[in-house]
């Protein structure tokens, strides 16, 4: 079976808020993934199944199903770790970051693995067949319509997402292996909504709409039209900007560990959680993260206002409570009087709001980045690295 040719993300024209979002991912799979909402034909698989030309190839052990590393000892599957514990050397090879669709159909089995009935009767020995979690350690499963996952499935992807760890006890098979995976899903939320502990374990969140200026729209059908007519001749006039943006990409996860993250920063990012009403720790740790990344694909060395402003603008739309449903749409500018204020300070002097009043107070004056739409930034500064960039 012949294997299908990917759109090019290069190729790809608008949208530079759920673009931007796929990248961050890309070079900090730590972000946590990202829920794209919006309806049918506006791009959202596309742009995911574009992303995996752009990922960076791995390291993994040359035999083993589970793309285990060959270190640390923690990140591999207990028969790879034993090997190494014996001082028997492994064998690796490179391959390409896996994209892993899970369909909405898929039995339990499937996902987690199972008994292969087949070469265990032939073997006389129990065989694990490993299943799409296991395929999708260190790369990228995408699903689908992810708000009509079946619960089930649901609570299997909310425990290995959670532990990065998949376990599985049945049949006589006990068997646990690393699952650590860029979770990527898409949704039309007219169809149904997700449960409120999955929504949260997504990094960021985008919502795409259809591109409303006409020479964009004629443009967007000149290429998708080129493409079905020669995919391969297509994709090859879009390799020059494919390598260059897959370049920048692999460059900013090398510098991502080198990007300063100041205390007055840790402290804003803080901050805007605390001022748009958002419970737990996850946003914070997003919003750095996806700003660290950000900045590293900037080529910036310490991330800045400007890139906490933009990684908000992508954390928090999922996050700040279904009482704020009706002011999502307006979300920038609750963003930036969230944003507005003297700069937080360090230490015991952080000016960060502890109490209503403090946060009315916190919000009075506004200074707020110059960016103008979610992805704006970071599209911005690629139009000058990328050929052809949109």
């Amino acid at each position: 079976m012949k294997e299908s040719i990917a759109f090019p993300f290069s190729a790809l024209i608008g949208q530079e808020d759920l673009r931007t979002a796929l990248l961050l991912n890309a070079v900090d799979p730590a972000i946590g993934g990202v829920l794209i909402q919006g309806h049918k034909g506006a791009g959202k698989s596309t742009a995911v199944r574009a992303l995996a030309a752009l990922l960076p190839d791995m390291e993994v052990v040359a035999d083993c199903p589970y793309h285990c590393p060959p270190a640390p000892l923690d990140a591999m599957h207990d028969e790879c770790a034993a090997r190494v514990l014996a001082g028997e050397p492994l064998k690796t090879v490179m391959r390409p970051m896996p994209l892993v669709e899970l369909p909405l159909a898929a039995t339990e089995d499937r996902v987690v693995g199972s008994l292969h009935l087949e070469k265990t009767l032939a073997g006389g020995q129990r065989y694990f067949e490993p299943g799409l979690l296991a395929a999708a350690n260190r790369g990228i499963l995408y699903v689908d319509e992810v708000n009509l996952l079946p619960d089930h499935l649901v609570d299997l992807l909310l425990d290995a997402a959670g532990s990065g760890i998949n376990r599985v006890e049945r049949e006589g098979i006990s068997v646990t292996h690393p699952a650590r995976f860029l979770l990527v899903g898409t949704m039309n939320p007219e169809e149904g909504e997700l449960r409120p502990q999955f929504l949260d374990r997504f990094g960021l969140c985008v919502t795409v709409r259809g591109i409303e200026n006409i020479a964009q729209r004629r443009e967007v059908i000149r290429r998708r039209m080129a493409f079905e007519e020669n995919p391969e001749d297509f994709v090859k006039a879009w390799t020059q900007a494919e390598q260059a943006l897959r370049q920048q990409v692999v460059r900013a996860r090398q510098t991502l560990d080198n990007v300063a993250l100041p205390d007055e920063i840790l402290d804003r990012a803080i901050g805007i959680s605390l001022a748009m009403g958002v419970q737990g720790h996850r946003s914070d740790l997003a919003i750095v993260r996806a700003a660290r990344a950000l900045s590293a694909l900037l080529e910036r060395d310490r991330v800045g206002e400007e890139e906490i402003f933009e990684a908000a603008l992508l954390v928090l739309p999922h996050r700040i409570g279904a009482e704020a449903m009706e002011e999502r749409s307006d979300l920038r500018g609750r963003l930036q009087k969230a944003f507005s204020g003297e700069k937080v300070k360090q230490g015991e002097d952080s000016n960060i709001p502890e109490s209503a009043e403090e946060l009315d107070d916190w919000e009075s004056s506004m200074e707020v980045p110059g960016a103008t739409a979610a992805g704006s930034l970071l599209f911005s500064f690629l139009k000058k690295k990328v050929p052809n960039a949109s």
